[in-house]
Formats: C-alpha cells, sequence, structure tokens
C-alpha cells in the first residue's frame, strides 16, 4: 500500500494506472477509520481494480465553534485499517497541499438549504468544495459515500450531475452497532451514560419506520419520533424532519420516495442518522 501526501504524487501513480487501463475507486474520509468507512472500501475493493482512500479534516467545512480542532485523528489506525481492507493507496494531503489560495468554491443550491444545511451554512459548501478538488485530482471510475451522510450523498450526486464530473457516484447503507446506534467518528466523544442514551435515535427510527408503513403523514411521523427521543433526559433535538428524497425539501404526504432524517444532541455530541421509505 502506498501512502501519498501531495497532488504531484497521486497524478503520477494515476497516471500509470489508466495507461494499464485499471478502473479505480476512491473514497473520500476525514479519517478516525470505524467499520463504516471499511465497507465502503470493501465495495470499492469489490468494484474496481485499484483502491484509493484520501484522509483529510477539511478545514473549509467547519463553521466557527464546530471541532474542527478536536475532530478525531489516528493515522496509524487508520493505515492498518486500509491495509486489511485491500486499500492500493493513501493519500493524506496538508490544508496547505489542498488550498493555496482559497477563491473558488462549488456550492449546490436548494438541497444544502435543508436539514443540516440549515445548521451549519457553510458545512456542505466546503464538503462539495473539497470532493470537487479530489474528483479532479483523482479521477476515480467510482466513489463511494455512505448513506448515513443522506443529504450530503444526494448533494454529491447532483453536484456530479450538473457539472458533468466523469464518476459513478455509489451510495453505501449505513453501519450500525449492535444496539442500533449508526457508526460514526464523532461516538467517541460521548461518554459511557451518552453513550446508552444515544440508543434512542435507533428506537425512534424503528417507530418512524413502523409510521410510514401505515401510511403515517410526515407531521404524524415527526411527532411520533419526537415523543420517544423526548423519553431520554440527555438527548437534545436539532430537527426531524421528513424530506422528498431527491430534492431534500420537505414533504407533508408520503407519495414518492422520501428521507426522513434527524440531528441530536446527546449531550454536547451532535449525532445524525435516518432512513428511506418508497411508497412505491
Amino acid at each position: 500500500m502506498e501512502h501519498v501526501l501531495t497532488i504531484e504524487n497521486v497524478r503520477n501513480t494515476i497516471s500509470k494506472w489508466k495507461k494499464e487501463g485499471y478502473s479505480i475507486g476512491y473514497v473520500p474520509t476525514m479519517g478516525f477509520l470505524h467499520d463504516g468507512h471499511a465497507s465502503l472500501i470493501d465495495q470499492a475493493r469489490k468494484n474496481n481494480d485499484k483502491v484509493i482512500v484520501s484522509i483529510f479534516v477539511n478545514p473549509i467545512q467547519f463553521g466557527e465553534n464546530e471541532d474542527l480542532s478536536t475532530y478525531p485523528r489516528d493515522i496509524n489506525s487508520d493505515k492498518k485499517l486500509c491495509e486489511s481492507h485491500g486499500v492500493d493507496l493513501i493519500f493524506t494531503p496538508s490544508p496547505e497541499e489542498m488550498y493555496q489560495d482559497k477563491k473558488a468554491f462549488v456550492d449546490i443550491l436548494d438541497l444544502s438549504n435543508t436539514l443540516c444545511g440549515i445548521r451549519r451554512p457553510i458545512h456542505f459548501k466546503g464538503v462539495c468544495t473539497v470532493v470537487a478538488k479530489f474528483f479532479n485530482i483523482i479521477q476515480p471510475t467510482n466513489a463511494y459515500f455512505g448513506e448515513k451522510d443522506a443529504q450530503q450523498l444526494a448533494i454529491i450526486r447532483k453536484m456530479v450531475f450538473d457539472l458533468n464530473f466523469p464518476v459513478n457516484i455509489i451510495g453505501v447503507p449505513i453501519v450500525r452497532e449492535q444496539d442500533g446506534l449508526a457508526k460514526s467518528s464523532r461516538n467517541t466523544y460521548l461518554s459511557g451514560d451518552e453513550r446508552k442514551a444515544a440508543t434512542i435515535l435507533y428506537k425512534s427510527i424503528l417507530t418512524g419506520k413502523q409510521a410510514i408503513k401505515r401510511g403515517a403523514s410526515a407531521d404524524s411521523i415527526i411527532n411520533t419520533m419526537t415523543e420517544i427521543i423526548n423519553t431520554e433526559p440527555l438527548a437534545k433535538i436539532d430537527y426531524i424532519s421528513v424530506v422528498d428524497a431527491s430534492t431534500m425539501q420537505p414533504v407533508e404526504e408520503i407519495n414518492a420516495p422520501v428521507l426522513v432524517a434527524m440531528a441530536i444532541y446527546i449531550g454536547s455530541t451532535r449525532l445524525i442518522d435516518n432512513f428511506s421509505y418508497d411508497p412505491n
């Protein structure tokens, strides 16, 4: 497994692979890798001749008072996981390597203006900009994103469509702990009591799924899930919303594919989770 730090060296390696006709699977990450990331890598490994993982804590997607400085990092553990799952190259650029003079940005309108986009107004602009840069540097055949970040996945798909990137975007299902909590690097922020409390997210999702299958309206689903979350004293709701799966805009009735998404604070840690539903 190669470990590369510069854009020039990545491009040199990829140029050789392209000449040999290899397909390239790409998994963008911010490091502190876990089983959720491993599932993306495994899918890339199945579908491609070569697999690249980028590890980059992207400064321009963090707002003021967010956890850029404290975001968990463990490059040695990350390298071990990548090697054990058959990664061919990891790319760990510095912020200075990625951003020489920040004047150009990519911003996807409308899809970024709901859910997490309301609470984190610069977040998706930063995500789209860095992903666009990585796509231009790596030029992958296929790129893999987790469905836990469902709004991000929808926005990336829209960016690729609108800007004609020649890459296939592949979503990979959420990986959960045995008690249902979605795998996340931010789970490490939770204390013992908070970790137990965090299972309330999955409990509300199970209740929401039951309600949506019964034909409940969006408001009824939100109210039902809100009641479940409010039974946990350590939980504070940021949002629970039902949106169109393609546009990320709120809906009232469930007559097309939807995303039911939530952001919940457990103590001071903000966790996200979701499920999708297609009435057809």
